[in-house]
């Protein structure tokens, strides 16, 4: 292998990795968080200023994890004695959307491959080169920035979007949420007919698989819907390419497929939001109305004449089944400009919880007190 090539491979790994602490008091930055709506008794803040922040993960220790596809990079925001450190720990990385952590170890997306850090937490000035568990992934870059996180049964879960608007591909490869062991074995596919997802988590009661989808565009403005998704076991079909919003037929694909027979979806949200990141709130702070409650970050619509998004949405849960919608967050955007794009949402050990924003650049805190 050459100088040259080695060098590349080098920084692909991500093993070029540098600190940059920044302090609590480093991190004031002038965004307009009073236009924010919240509920009584809720406030938003900035927690850290997070260059491209994208998917979250948290640390058993308590490190906050971020992802930064654009940057190439991925960051870990420390706090102690109330003031936060942000530590960028791997650089050089394609599309590394997606974080997790599990037994000490993080866990990294990065297009075709999931990096590995073991140990991350006692060595985030010097992580080290990854273990690279698997290269099995494909790299278009179309919807080529993959969501993970881990399920209750232990295994790696993996989203793959499809790499177009619109086109039949091979369904064990796109369209789909996959599942891995933790040292990159045993792939096998868990959800299929998924266009983009990039956003899941599991029931804390059921254990069951919820998952945003985003639906495709050049529809119009109105159709179809994004998705909420709930899939309780394997090899489900949730219609894509043919159906959309679970009963509206492609326009070219449609005919090939009766929408009658795949799985709709468990709640149909507003068509082009952007549907990323979601959680299922599980803290004490809020109050008792919002547990195991769904908090949905709408990123923002593009494929529409007038913008639409930019908020967190709330889906409130009974009996296993979405039977509300209500938005929970909103000012992001002001008639059809915005100066932020929510990412993705993380419930903090006290119950807070924060909120990626890839256009300011910042993780929020959403906390709450009483009125």
């Amino acid at each position: 292998m050459s100088i040259v090539n080695t060098f590349i491979h080098f920084i692909t790994l991500g093993a070029l990795c540098w600190v940059l602490p920044v302090a609590a008091k480093d991190q004031h930055i002038e965004l307009p968080l009073d236009k924010i709506k919240l509920p009584a008794g809720f406030s938003i803040d900035v927690w850290a200023k997070v260059p491209n922040a994208r998917g979250l993960a948290l640390g058993k220790n308590g490190t906050v994890f971020a992802g930064s596809a654009s940057e190439g990079k991925v960051y870990a925001v420390t706090e102690t004695g109330g003031e936060r450190q942000v530590k960028t720990i791997a650089d050089g990385l394609n599309l590394p959307l997606g974080v997790a952590f599990r037994d000490g170890a993080l866990y990294v997306s990065a297009i075709d491959r999931i990096l590995r850090f073991d140990g991350i937490e006692e060595k985030l000035d010097k992580p080290g080169k990854p273990l690279v568990i698997t290269t099995s992934y494909p790299n278009e870059k179309h919807h080529g920035g993959k969501y993970i996180g881990f399920g209750p049964d232990d295994l790696l879960y993996v989203a793959v979007g499809a790499p177009c608007n619109a086109c039949e591909v091979d369904p064990e490869t796109f369209a789909l949420i996959s599942r891995i062991k933790p040292d990159g074995s045993n792939y096998e596919v868990f959800a299929r007919g998924v266009r983009n997802s990039v956003g899941f988590d599991w029931h804390p009661e059921t254990k069951e698989l919820w998952f945003t989808d985003n639906g495709r565009d050049w529809m119009g403005d109105n159709i179809p819907p994004d998705e909420l998704n709930r899939a309780p076991k394997k090899d489900m079909h949730f219609g894509y390419p043919y159906c959309h919003g679970g009963d509206i037929p492609d326009p070219k694909f449609g005919a090939k497929r009766d929408c009658s027979k795949v799985i709709p979806p468990v709640a149909k949200l507003d068509p082009h939001v952007g549907v990323l990141g979601m959680r299922f709130y599980t803290g004490k702070m809020f109050p008792a109305e919002y547990r195991n409650n769904i908090f949905i970050a709408e990123h923002g619509s593009w494929n529409r004449r007038n913008k639409i998004g930019y908020r967190l949405n709330l889906i409130r849960i009974k009996n296993n089944k979405a039977v509300k919608q209500e938005v929970f967050a909103e000012g992001w955007l002001e008639k059809e400009n915005n100066w932020g794009r929510p990412v993705d949402v993380l419930v903090m050990p006290d119950g807070a919880l924060l909120v990626s924003d890839d256009f300011a650049g910042v993780i929020y805190r959403i906390s709450y007190k009483k009125p």
